[in-house]
């Protein structure tokens, strides 16, 4: 029979663990306390029963903040001025602008010299004309017919003739101020303009 001191066979005695110089073998090693979670831990670090810190405890960074959704506006800039001189006109871009508009202005002039003849005649205008014409003149002016001396190819003929000549001489005055403004520019500075963006 074995002793129960004996171990069996095939085994090895373990030795047993040397005890801690002061400590005595039969004091259990005291628990470690919680550590409490330092400034640079994230908002999530857990206590060591498994639990947050009080909102208290928690760092300043990892509270949330009231401002922290708001975007201050831009400030309003201020509307910038710039005081310019227009000290010279190139003439030949006014020839071209004074071309164009007078061109412009003659057709406008023919059509609307035909409308009113064709309005005129529309209303009666040239019967109650004619009319009055023969009543003053009596019976010298029997048989008076106005639309025989303004007739619709005339007046368009009249206005064409008045649109050329108007376009031939807003042209030339046109260029003739140009170049009369860059010569007075050339004294006085010319024109002083100030412009400014909203």
């Amino acid at each position: 029979m074995s002793t129960p001191n004996t171990p069996r066979s095939g085994t090895r005695p373990q030795p047993a663990a040397a005890p801690r110089a002061g400590v005595p073998r039969t004091a259990a090693a005291p628990a470690k306390p919680a550590q409490r979670p330092t400034a640079g831990s994230t908002s999530g670090a857990r206590t060591g029963n498994g639990q947050r810190p009080p909102a208290a405890q928690r760092p300043a960074a990892s509270r949330p903040s009231g401002n922290a959704g708001l975007v201050r506006p831009a400030p309003k800039a201020k509307a910038r001025r710039a005081r310019l001189l227009v000290s010279k006109v190139d003439p030949w871009s006014v020839l071209k602008m004074a071309f164009l508009l007078s061109v412009a202005l003659g057709i406008v002039t023919v059509v609307a010299s035909i409308v009113l003849w064709t309005t005129l005649d529309i209303t009666g205008i040239f019967n109650r004309v004619n009319d009055l014409l023969s009543e003053i003149a009596g019976s010298e002016g029997a048989g008076f017919d106005l639309r025989s001396y303004m007739s619709l190819g005339q007046v368009a003929s009249f206005a064409t003739i008045i649109s050329v000549v108007n376009v031939v001489l807003l042209t030339a005055l046109s260029m003739l101020s140009a170049v009369l403004y860059n010569i007075s520019a050339t004294l006085v500075g010319g024109i002083g303009v100030t412009l400014t963006d909203d």
